[in-house]
C-alpha cells in the first residue's frame, strides 16, 4: 500500500454539514487578513500616521503570512491536523487581541506581523479537506472550501468598511471572538486525521527545497499566482485613499459596496476548476490572466466613478481568483502524501507577491496617484502572461490524475 493510500485509509465521513463548517472557517479564517484594507485611512488618523506608512500594516499581514505558509502548514504532512488546526486558531485569536490592544503603530506592524503568521488555518484546511473527501467528490469538495475562502476575502472588506463606525478597534476585537469560537467548533466537529507516518520538523522543512527543485509546474503555477496576487493588493491596498478623494467622509463605506461586488467576481471564478478540466489548466489560466489585465484598462478609464471601480474590481476579482483555483487544480493533483508542502510552498510565494503588490500600491498611490496604480497592476498581470507563454514548453497542460 502506498503512502497515498494510507493516507486517504484513515478517512471519516465528510457528511455536507462537515464540509460545510470546513468552509465557513477557511472563510472566517482568511477574513483576517483583509480587514485592514479598508480600515486604513481609519487607521492612519489613530495614529497620526500618512497613507504611505499606513500602507505597511498590509504589507506586514500578507510578509507574516507568507513566512507562516513556510513555518506552519508543513507541520500538516507529519502531524496530526486537526490539533495543528485548532492550536493555529487560538494563536490568530491571540493576534487579533494584540491588534486591538496596540498603543501605538509601531507595536501595530508588530502584531499584524504576527497575526499573519498565525493566519494559516485556511491552508490547513484545504489539504485537510481534500484527504478527507472519497476520491469521486474530492474535486467538488476542495471546491466549496475553496469557494468559502474566496467569499471570505471579499465579504471582510465589506463587513470592515460597512462597520468602520464602530472603530478599527472593535473590528479587531470581535474577529479575535469569531477566531475563539470557531476553535471550540473545530474541537468538537473535526475528526482527527493522521499523516502516514510522523515526521520531524526539520524534514519537513528540508524537503521543501527539493521540491521547490524537482517540480516545474510547482515554479510555475507559483510565480502565476504571485504576479496575479501582486496585482489583487496593488488595486486593494490603496482603494481606501483613492475613495477618499472622490467621496469624502464615504471611504470605508464604498470600499464595502465594492467588495460586495466583488463577490460577484469569485462566483465566476469558482467555474476555473472545471474549465480547468475540459480545456487544460495553462489555457484557463491564459484567459483569467487576461482578464484581470483588462480589468486594470477598466479601472484606468473608468477609475473616477463608483460604478467604473466596481466594475474593474469585478473583472479583478475573477480573474486573480480564477487563476488562482486554475493554479491549485494542477498542484492538487500532484502527490497526495506532500499536499501540505506544495501548498505551504505555492502559498507563501503567492502571498510573498501579495505584500509586493501592497508596497507597489502604497508606492505608486503615494509618488503618481491612481493612473500609476492601474499602471503597476498591469505590469503584474503582463508579466504572468509572458511567464505563462514561457512556461508552456515541457508542461502537459492538463493535470496528471492524482
Amino acid at each position: 500500500m502506498s503512502s497515498d493510500d494510507h493516507l486517504e485509509g484513515a478517512r471519516a465521513p465528510l457528511s455536507f454539514g462537515l464540509l460545510g463548517f470546513l468552509a465557513f472557517m477557511a472563510g472566517a479564517t482568511v477574513a483576517n487578513l483583509y480587514y485592514a484594507q479598508p480600515l486604513l485611512a481609519d487607521i492612519a488618523r489613530s495614529f497620526h500616521v500618512d497613507a504611505g506608512r499606513a500602507g505597511l500594516v498590509s504589507v506586514a499581514t500578507q510578509a507574516g503570512y507568507a513566512a507562516g505558509l513556510v513555518l506552519i502548514v508543513p507541520l500538516g504532512d507529519g502531524h496530526e491536523r486537526k490539533g495543528l488546526i485548532i492550536a493555529t486558531t487560538l494563536l490568530i485569536a491571540l493576534a487579533l487581541a494584540l491588534v486591538t490592544l496596540s498603543p501605538d503603530f509601531t507595536i501595530l506592524l508588530a502584531a499584524s506581523l504576527f497575526m499573519g503568521l498565525s493566519t494559516t488555518v485556511p491552508q490547513l484546511l484545504v489539504p485537510y479537506t481534500a484527504t478527507l473527501a472519497p476520491p469521486d467528490r474530492r474535486g467538488r469538495a476542495v471546491g466549496l472550501v475553496m469557494s468559502g475562502l474566496l467569499i471570505g476575502i471579499i465579504v471582510s472588506r465589506a463587513l470592515s468598511g460597512f462597520g468602520s463606525f464602530l472603530g478599527w478597534r472593535i473590528i479587531y476585537g470581535l474577529a479575535a471572538g469569531v477566531m475563539a469560537l470557531c476553535a471550540a467548533a473545530a474541537a468538537r466537529l473535526l475528526p482527527r486525521q493522521l499523516p502516514p507516518e510522523p515526521v520531524a520538523y526539520g524534514t519537513l522543512l528540508g524537503s521543501l527545497r527539493g521540491l521547490w527543485r524537482k517540480e516545474p509546474a510547482l515554479r510555475l503555477h507559483a510565480f502565476l499566482g504571485a504576479m496575479g496576487f501582486a496585482a489583487f493588493s496593488d488595486f486593494w491596498t490603496p482603494l481606501v485613499f483613492h475613495y477618499g478623494h472622490l467621496f469624502p467622509g464615504e471611504a470605508s463605506r464604498m470600499v464595502g459596496i465594492t467588495g460586495f461586488i466583488g463577490v460577484s467576481g469569485a462566483l465566476a471564478a469558482s467555474l476555473s476548476g472545471r474549465l480547468s478540466e475540459r480545456h487544460g489548466v495553462l489555457a484557463v489560466n491564459g484567459a483569467f490572466l487576461l482578464l484581470a489585465g483588462i480589468a486594470f484598462l477598466v479601472l484606468w478609464l473608468q477609475g473616477d466613478s463608483l460604478p467604473g471601480v466596481a466594475v474593474g474590481a469585478a473583472l479583478l476579482d475573477a480573474g486573480v481568483q480564477g487563476s488562482h483555483i486554475s493554479n491549485q487544480t494542477r498542484l492538487y493533483a500532484l502527490r497526495a502524501s506532500v499536499r501540505n508542502r506544495l501548498t505551504a510552498i505555492y502559498m507563501a510565494v503567492y502571498f510573498a507577491g501579495g505584500a509586493m503588490g501592497s508596497l507597489a500600491g502604497t508606492l505608486a498611490w503615494k509618488e503618481a496617484g491612481w493612473p500609476a496604480v492601474c499602471a503597476a497592476g498591469a505590469a503584474f498581470a503582463l508579466a504572468a502572461l509572458a511567464r505563462l507563454a514561457i512556461g508552456v514548453h515541457g508542461l502537459n497542460s492538463r493535470p496528471p490524475r492524482a
